[in-house]
């Protein structure tokens, strides 16, 4: 009976020492730096870096452009406010008379240009 208890036993040892060898090799690939979960794990946290370095430039770019459009907005503003004093002396200034539209001899309304002695070059 011992001698049956004492080859189980053996049977057994080399039962587990067989399984601890093939998850021995399966761990091994799953670690793998280029093709198992290692090499993925790897390569996404390149991908992360790359990501956090994007990110950081496009918070960047977002302040630059903020503060840009704060200062375009300020002039626009500035800008408003002249514009609104602009109209708003225009209502002071009285409208000019209107001129008679004069008509020639068939009737019709066409602009006659005139020219003044005084204007003529050479002529005083």
């Amino acid at each position: 009976m011992g001698l049956v208890a004492d080859i189980l036993l053996v049977a057994g040892a080399l039962g587990t020492a067989f399984y601890c060898m093939i998850l021995s090799r399966r761990l091994r690939r799953f670690n793998d730096l280029e093709k198992g979960v290692g090499g993925a794990v790897a390569m996404l946290s390149a991908q992360v870096d790359d990501m956090t370095k994007m990110l950081e430039k496009a918070q960047q770019a977002a302040q630059y452009s903020a503060g840009s459009l704060g200062e375009l907005t300020e002039r626009a503003e500035a800008v408003s406010k002249r514009l609104e004093l602009m109209v708003a002396s225009m209502h002071d200034i009285p409208d000019a008379p209107s001129k008679p539209v004069q008509t020639t001899a068939n009737g019709s309304s066409d602009s006659v240009f005139v020219r003044h002695r005084e204007h003529v070059a050479g002529v005083r």
